[in-house]
């Protein structure tokens, strides 16, 4: 896993900028602590952080491909390959030659050998800029569910490009700017493709590529989710699941660093690690190393609420005595959340204020580096609640059908809440129901048709595709930040697209044929599985309960208005902030209330440490 960066115009001799490109580039080193690189040619600058997980002394980026003297083609490259030994053979049939084991090569020599439809090739998770030296044109291409992240900035004689904002913006010529659109973005729980929270920048759409020539910019989609009849039986669908899920899990277990698994306790991350055992046991590599996060607060004193009724400890436990595995918790307390300079790092690593989940990313922060000092890789159950079907709001009729993204309905939205301290004059410009309303229309107006297919299955299929593209993205680009925050490589496995498409055309009523959430993953999975662990219900990634941490909040907030300092002028209401401020000790607030406190602290802060000028 890397951090890279890039530069191109073809009016200006880039050679003389490396400077810039290199300021650029060192803003990723936080991605890629083991290696850095600049390559450049006369209307191009790459950069490249390393996080060495493949081929430790070969995989140097960014990495140039040459023949008989002259250079083809130049990548830089973020992410894994997992198929790149059956493409590697191929390639080599073709007549190219290898210098590494890496999978960076690979890529590289896939798009010599098929131009831009490698990525069709590609199994793997993965953002990358190719130079083609002949055709002088770049390309930034994107993996398919949009693991990893990619952002570009068009100038006027060609353009920007960086794993993060923060790649770009570190070039003088990017003003600060964030409009009304960009607010937006991170206000809502709704993440819209291409768009990008800073004015001017774009993300590379999930399944896309970018291509830049002298004649301008266009964009080409590779894959998308498409609507096919399914005519297995549940006896073949299961076997099926199950067949993916051992070839994908063994897949991404491989790497020259040790690797581990993020255990919960629920179905999708114990799924993970018990297959993950099996894997390793099979290859006589040794027990599989897990890790969990818990709150010291909680020791004694859970308090089951609407989304949790028991702690993680215990199932986390009877997964790990089950499989065999190594575990390790990692306690965090409140003082651990609130720390300056860990709220620091969580900002720094977003690069916008944090949408929602209050606490969860500090913890999850702090998670990954602690999991950082034994492990370089690890693997996490993303996805597979949207593709299964695992969340209350599947199966809550009201939000299925009520015309907008069912989890932000109010039976479902209570974590999604952060808007409460916000001045009503910026409420009414920001008018999120609109802009929610239009979100929601265009994404259903993609969602794959099968004909024939009756009305409630359509809209199951509606729900499942706006989870996946709408919701999921949301939750990739939090466990993306934060896991690189720490040096970490998270791979997802549920992701694997050969996965995506079976299962999205998997009937709902097979997908819960037993009549719970995610019945079909538990009936594939289940026999790897401790009852009690097998027939938990869904819940979610563990928050503090500690009044002490609210506390905290309010204290900062607090001291925010007692210094003098109004609140951001004309973002935040004095007088709501002064209600909330002034809350007796011990109080704990929904979670609604409790995220409208984060929300105003890391608008503060990010407004003030990146310089932020407001666009409207």
């Amino acid at each position: 896993m890397c951090g890279i960066a890039g530069w191109v115009d073809f009016t200006r001799d880039l050679t003389r900028h490396t400077a810039t490109a290199e300021a650029m580039t060192a803003t990723m080193s936080h991605r890629g602590p083991d290696d850095e690189g600049l390559w450049q040619d006369r209307h191009v600058l790459l950069g490249h952080r390393r996080l060495s997980v493949i081929d430790l002394e070969g995989g140097h980026q960014p990495m140039a491909a040459r023949e008989d003297g002259r250079t083809l083609a130049a990548l830089t490259f973020c992410g894994e390959i997992y198929n790149y030994r059956e493409l590697r053979t191929e390639l080599i049939s073709y007549g190219h030659e290898f210098r590494t084991r890496s999978d960076t090569e690979v890529a590289l020599r896939a798009y010599l050998q098929w131009g831009d439809r490698f990525a069709e090739r590609l199994n793997g998770m993965f953002a990358m800029g190719v130079w083609d030296v002949r055709a002088q044109e770049l390309l930034l291409v994107r993996d398919r569910l949009g693991i990893k992240p990619l952002y570009y900035h068009p100038t006027g004689g060609g353009l920007l490009f960086g794993s993060e904002p923060k790649a770009i913006l570190a070039h003088p010529g990017v003003p600060r700017r964030v409009g009304l659109d960009g607010m937006r973005e991170f206000l809502d729980m709704v993440k819209t493709p291409e768009r990008a929270v800073f004015s001017g920048l774009h993300e590379v759409r999930p399944g896309h590529l970018v291509r830049l020539r002298r004649s301008g910019l266009a964009k080409q989609r590779y894959w998308s989710i498409e609507a096919r009849e399914h005519t297995d039986d549940l006896d073949t669908t299961v076997g099926t699941v199950r067949g993916l899920l051992e070839d994908i899990v063994g897949r991404q277990l491989l790497a020259d660093v040790p690797v581990c698994t993020l255990l919960s306790g629920g179905l999708d991350s114990s799924a993970l690690t018990a297959l993950a055992a099996d894997r390793l046991a099979a290859d006589g590599a040794g027990p599989v190393r897990s890790f969990s996060v818990a709150f010291t607060s909680a020791e004694n004193d859970f308090r089951p609420d609407a989304v949790r009724g028991a702690p993680d400890r215990p199932f986390a436990a009877a997964l790990a005595a089950h499989v065999g595995a190594e575990h390790t918790e990692v306690l965090l307390n409140s003082a651990d959340l609130v720390a300056d300079p860990v709220r620091a790092a969580v900002l720094r690593a977003n690069d916008q204020p944090p949408a929602f989940w209050g606490d969860m990313w500090p913890s999850l922060y702090l998670l990954c580096r602690a999991i950082r000092e034994r492990s370089t890789v690890a693997l996490s159950g993303e996805g597979a609640d949207e593709l299964f079907g695992g969340y209350r709001w599947f199966f809550n009729q009201a939000a299925v059908h009520a015309g907008t993204f069912p989890w932000l309905t109010p039976g479902s939205a209570r974590y999604f809440g952060g808007l409460g301290l916000l001045a009503d004059e910026l409420k009414d410009k920001l008018d999120l129901q609109t802009h929610r309303l239009a979100r929601y229309h265009e994404a259903l107006a993609e969602v794959p048709v099968l004909p024939g297919e009756d009305a409630l299955e359509r809209r199951m299929r509606e729900v499942t595709y706006l989870n996946l593209t709408r919701f999921l993205q949301t939750l990739l680009d939090r466990k993306d930040r934060m896991s690189m925050a720490s040096s970490l490589e998270v791979r997802v496995p549920f992701l694997d697209h050969r996965l995506i498409e079976y299962v999205f055309n998997v009937p709902w009523a097979m997908k819960v044929f037993d009549g719970r959430e995610k019945g079909l993953l538990r009936a594939a999975v289940g026999d790897l599985l401790p009852e009690a662990v097998r027939d938990r219900v869904k819940t979610p990634y563990p928050a503090t309960q500690d009044p002490a941490y609210e506390q905290a909040l309010r204290d900062e907030l607090g001291e925010l208005t007692d210094g003098g300092e109004r609140p951001i002028a004309g973002l935040l209401d004095p007088e709501k902030v002064k209600r909330a401020v002034q809350r007796p000790a011990g109080h704990v607030s929904r979670p609604y209330d409790r995220g409208s406190l984060e929300m105003a602290l890391w608008m503060t802060r990010w407004f003030t440490e990146y310089d932020v000028t407001l666009d409207y």
